[in-house]
């Protein structure tokens, strides 16, 4: 497909996003648009991942301009910049999931590495060129996460701003590479950028490989709900709508040159944050025959590398720019749920031929763990002290 840019030319100041189709990047799109922030250029290549059905409320809104290309295109890139003058760069697009990367390394490298830093480098030449007010307000945010930090142990202190990085996944090691980049074009070119590493978000419009959305997809047509090893893998969970509000919150007050931790507070084991789900949709879907939805859990073999926790401690973030999450994973999960029971037809569309080949490529040949019962399992997990 030849790159496409749609949407009417406005005379406002744009933002530039990549990866505004994806999963996070769309959630801040249509935040970012309802809250009236100004004009939105989205840059993004359309994978598996990035749908373009996520925006179709924003399609014909005059502040919305869509552009189809990678933004290891330079010269697409350059184009955008000198036409649509942007004000900020807010750069999501990036191949995210551990599995995938595990599985072909290659497409992490190119896109969170080669592609970030073909972006910083239009993103300076055009700061380069700007003066005045211009130059004085513009911004690149890089938007990365929090499993460039590595692993926790069960009593160790969450990440901070900090923590050295030990990336431990190809995925992990690409995202910290591209945050060294950009720290590298802070310090080296004087880019006026700021890093924001998130930990673990779910919500509307995210991709059923992920943890939540895939149990629930799954518990719905009373297939297996994989579970990794023992399942107490711990992890922060991080509402997206409370992640895309700190986004602007650090877009518009963050300091220059700085790294904000974004956490929703909320440790849960990957076993937990299953049977959850198994009982909101026990509740939600009363009628359904594969209650109770927990029966259908199956522990698979571990995948390589699993970091077992991670924690992010968001005080700085918190401590001056007063930004806070308003949901609690209680909440957060159920708005969750519902929304996937609510939109069916979306999570039928993006489930095609070629993610279902995906998913039997990556659990298929995963043999069964132990035989400990969930029951067993839950008690320990409880033991462990990951509420």
């Amino acid at each position: 497909m030849a790159n496409v840019i749609t949407g009417q030319n406005v005379n406002m100041a744009s933002t530039l996003v990549t990866g505004g189709a994806g999963f996070i990047g769309s959630n801040f799109v249509l935040g970012w648009l309802a809250a009236d922030c100004g004009a939105l250029v989205n840059l993004d290549k359309l994978t598996y991942a990035g749908n373009p059905a996520n925006l179709a409320s924003v399609q014909n809104i005059h502040r919305y301009t869509f552009a189809h290309g990678d933004i290891c295109d330079s010269t697409l890139v350059a184009k955008l910049f000198r036409k649509h003058r942007p004000r900020a760069v807010v750069h999501f697009a990036a191949e995210s999931h551990v599995d995938r990367s595990i599985l072909g390394p290659e497409e992490f490298l190119k896109t969170n590495v080669d592609g970030t830093f073909t972006l910083l480098q239009a993103a300076r030449s055009y700061h380069d060129s700007l003066a005045g007010e211009e130059r004085e307000r513009f911004r690149f945010l890089h938007v990365s996460t929090d499993e460039v930090y590595g692993t926790l142990s069960p009593a160790d202190p969450a990440f901070h701003e900090e923590t050295p990085y030990a990336p431990n996944s190809p995925y992990a090691a690409s995202k910290a590479a591209s945050d060294h980049l950009v720290r590298a074009w802070i310090h080296t070119y004087g880019l006026p950028a700021i890093v924001t590493n998130c930990s673990n978000n779910y919500g509307p419009y995210q991709f059923p490989e992920k943890l939540i959305p895939l149990m629930i997809a799954n518990a719905l047509q009373g297939k297996a709900l994989p579970v990794y090893g023992d399942g107490m893998q711990v992890r922060d969970w991080l509402y997206v709508g409370d992640h895309t509000s700190a986004l602007r919150t650090v877009l518009e007050r963050g300091r220059i040159g700085e790294t904000y931790n974004i956490g929703g507070g909320n440790q849960r084991s990957n076993l937990e944050v299953v049977t959850m789900v198994c009982e909101l949709l026990d509740e939600l879907v009363p009628k359904s025959t594969f209650r109770p939805h927990l029966q259908l859990v199956k522990y698979v073999t571990d995948r390589p590398g699993h970091d077992r926790r991670y924690a992010i401690d968001a005080r700085k973030l918190e401590g001056e720019l007063g930004w806070r999450p308003k949901e609690s994973f209680e909440t957060g999960l159920r708005k969750t749920v519902e929304w996937y029971l609510e939109n069916a037809a979306w999570v039928e569309n993006v489930t095609s031929g070629a993610y279902q080949q995906w998913i039997e490529q990556n659990y298929s040949t995963r043999e069964r763990g132990d035989a400990t019962t969930i029951e067993a399992r839950r008690k320990a997990d409880a033991g462990r002290g990951t509420r």
